[in-house]
């Protein structure tokens, strides 16, 4: 059976692409970064939905990046914005912007691929419902693509590192019934950039996974402190 690496941040939209990896026939290795997050909520409920899952392996990289990165997600100096409405979430790149994060992220699962003789990594980037991050688009992951073919082994010698995103075009209502349909253990995600007892319910993932919920007709199952 062949092998894909998964990225798992133990979110609604990485939980669901790990279910559909597994329904392509790959077997899975979940990697989950620790690379200094705020909190770890979301930490905790990737080795959750891993186990829940059963992958092959589950991967958690500790890369202490948050001192040196700017973002509202990993220096507690910056605070995360909350309250925002739809049109400024589309507008524009939030401060919980971490830069080159998934350039970072993609490099180094593609590094472990490509040594494990697997076919593919997968990614839970989405272009529909997001805050407008650059390294979330068609155009970025095609760039990346390009790179792999000329900067690997594997893409040198014509079997390069295919980089998949299913999730890529597909609105957060269409993600939530994704993860209905493929029977994604839900109440053990964590979308909320806040730690905490419950979700908070008020920063741009909360409203947009809420709004997924909402559109899709389906009950979220994970408990928030407020509904927008």
């Amino acid at each position: 059976m062949a092998e894909a690496v998964v990225l798992l941040s133990g979110g609604l939209d990485s939980s669901t692409l790990l279910a559909i990896a597994r329904e392509r026939g790959f077997e899975v290795v979940a990697l989950t970064f620790d690379y200094g997050q705020k909190h770890v909520r979301e930490l905790e409920s990737a080795k959750k939905v891993a186990n829940r899952m059963g992958v092959k392996e589950h991967i958690v990289l500790s890369l202490d990046l948050g001192i040196y990165l700017r973002s509202s997600l990993t220096q507690g100096k910056m605070r995360i914005p909350l309250g925002r409405s739809e049109t400024e979430i589309r507008t524009g790149i939030p401060d919980t912007y971490v830069p080159a994060r998934n350039i970072i992220f993609l490099s180094i699962a593609s590094s472990i691929a490509e040594s494990r003789g697997a076919n593919a990594v997968f990614i839970a980037v989405n272009a529909v419902d997001f805050s407008g991050y650059p390294d979330c688009t068609p155009e970025f992951l095609d760039a990346f693509g390009k790179v792999l073919k000329v900067g690997t082994k594997a893409g040198r010698i014509g079997s390069p590192i295919k980089i998949e995103a299913p999730l890529l075009l597909k609105t957060k209502a269409e993600i939530v019934r994704e993860a209905v349909r493929l029977k994604v253990p839900l109440e053990l995600t964590w979308s909320c950039y806040l730690g905490g007892t419950k979700a908070c319910g008020r920063c741009d993932s909360c409203q947009l996974r809420l709004k997924g919920f909402l559109e899709a007709g389906f009950k979220d199952p994970i408990e928030y402190e407020v509904h927008q």
